[in-house]
């Protein structure tokens, strides 16, 4: 009764998040406690060599969680929902949503996915002194640039899919900061897109005579606990197409998954670093200092209040993974011995632990599409191994679940043996962490460190979200996010955490220098399919 008052009167916040194969909604209390969820399942479409969503699938897909979180309030608390204290909208990161005066979509929406901006990613990188990955924004609109696309001079405003949402059902032009820092560097002094590079920029594209400048186009940049807007009237019919839910509600700057992460996992102070595991990964560190050079496998972005980020963002993690356990159940189905996904994926998983700690000289490589840490631009899933090798079930599930984790490795070994960067704890999320603890041994393993995975983990990113709407409409005068998160919402929160076993560090860094050399196999797989 306690918890449906607190619906009727509002004293809810709601996070929305679009993931790559899912959008998920999550309501919660005053404490960050989910009350309720829903969610929508949707798959990216590969079109004429893009990775892309269409936006009718986006409101579609935003409509339809919307309304099973809704049946569920109304299942679960026999009542209707009507008022919600806060809002909050994020989604997957990067890509190229660009729009004209009259807000019609220029070219289909090209996702984090796609590896088709190298050229333009080069260049900035070099001009600006500044890891500008491919996935970028600007890379994105750079390429366009480059390749002399027709619509770049129409371009009136250039966001993220965070953002389209959020102005669709707002007006707001805006962007959190940790959503923008994927979109264009961002000056951590000020707390805005660094102004230097932006001017660089605009210089580099001078010549080409468009009617705008860069900075006309992009959102403006908001940080955590400000109110970037109200639902709408016509935002509130969008998201709720039962027209029971009321608008004015205050909506908190959208957020990208990346940010999102770093609040569900309470990991937003400095030295400590979080670990998204799912259809893509990426790891994230809060940095005590710059650092001292430019590498390309890092990106530099930040917290969603403004503190700045290391992070290693890698394209393919449990695509392949999941191809083979969806083969196992596949036998299982066909000899009459059909099993539970939730015990087959523990089964399996578990299995793994059994397996020697190099995998016994067998490798993988899960590369459903490019991966730029390791600087491929296409990728040809390959399993492959020496007659002599140690050819077993726990070997195969061991060596994918490696898989899964190497090209992040890769890259974080930089931070941490190339910068010295330190961190007390890392914090593991994501579909690779739901069996209890497989993917936190394994993770543990690649990074040499502390990995913990908090009871809330399997929340993910919209509950992240949502404690972003709750931080905005209920912090105190001078609370920052960290204390917000530290008191609030993680104070007497339960997990587990797993140092590493030395085994396995040590197993782990033999199957990598059999990956790195490895690479030229794939290559040849990639060339030849």
């Amino acid at each position: 009764m306690e918890k449906k008052l607190m619906i009727e009167e509002g004293r809810t916040s709601l996070g929305i998040e679009l993931g790559s194969t899912r959008i998920k909604s999550v309501l919660v209390d005053e404490k960050g406690t989910p009350l309720a969820s829903g969610s929508y399942e949707w798959e990216n479409q590969y079109i004429d060599g893009i990775w892309t969503y269409s936006l009718e699938e986006v409101w579609k897909g935003i409509r339809l969680c919307y309304q099973d979180l809704f049946q569920n309030v109304k299942n679960t608390y026999d009542t209707v929902l009507t008022k919600i204290g806060s809002i909050g909208f994020s989604a997957m990161m990067h890509g190229y949503l660009v729009f004209d005066r009259e807000d019609n979509l220029l070219v289909p929406f090209r996702t984090w996915r796609n590896t088709i901006t190298e050229e333009a990613a080069s260049v900035l990188t070099k001009e600006f002194n500044y890891n500008i990955p491919q996935r970028w924004s600007i890379s994105h609109l750079y390429q366009a640039i480059l390749n002399k696309e027709e619509h770049v001079k129409d371009i009136s405003f250039m966001t993220t899919l965070a953002g389209y949402v959020h102005y669709k059902l707002t007006g707001n032009k805006v962007l959190g900061i940790g959503d923008a820092s994927g979109m264009f560097p961002i000056d951590t002094k000020i707390g805005n897109f660094d102004q230097t590079m932006i001017s660089r920029f605009n210089h580099l594209i001078s010549k080409e005579g468009f009617s705008w400048k860069l900075q006309d186009i992009l959102p403006e940049v908001m940080v955590a606990g400000e109110t970037a807007g109200k639902l709408t009237s016509e935002g509130a019919a969008l998201l709720d197409i039962s027209g029971n839910l009321q608008s004015d509600i205050s909506v908190c700057p959208p957020e990208g998954d990346a940010g999102t992460g770093m609040a569900a996992t309470n990991s937003v102070a400095k030295r400590t670093g979080n670990v998204s595991a799912g259809t893509s990964i990426f790891a994230m560190i809060v940095l005590e200092k710059e650092l001292t050079k430019v590498y390309p496998e890092i990106d530099l972005v930040t917290t969603p209040d403004g503190a700045l980020v290391g992070m290693v963002h890698c394209n393919n993690c449990t695509s392949d993974l999941n191809a083979w356990v969806n083969l196992f159940d596949e036998f299982a189905e066909i000899t009459g011995n059909k099993i539970d996904r939730n015990q087959l994926f523990s089964v399996l998983y578990n299995k793994a632990l059994e397996g020697d700690t190099d995998c016994g000289g067998l490798i993988s490589y899960n590369y459903f599409s490019g991966e730029p840490v390791t600087g491929f631009e296409a990728g040809a899933p390959l399993f492959v191994r020496k007659a002599e090798d140690h050819f077993n079930l726990a070997n195969f599930m061991r060596v994918h679940l490696y898989s899964s984790l190497a090209a992040l490795k890769a890259g974080l070994d930089l931070l941490f043996k190339e910068e010295a960067v330190e961190v007390d704890e890392m914090f593991g999320h994501g579909g690779l962490f739901k069996t209890k603890g497989v993917g936190q041994r394994i993770a543990a393993a690649a990074m040499n460190s502390s990995v913990s995975v908090m009871e809330t983990a399997g929340e993910g990113g919209a509950w992240g979200i949502a404690l972003l709407a709750l931080y905005m409409k209920n912090k105190e005068k001078n609370e920052n996010l960290e204390d917000f998160l530290n008191n609030k919402i993680f104070a007497g929160q339960k997990g587990s955490k797993m140092d590493p076993v030395k085994e396995d560090v040590e197993g782990f860094e033999k199957f990598m220098k059999r990956y790195m050399t490895g690479l030229a196999i794939e290559r040849a797989a990639v060339n030849v399919l």
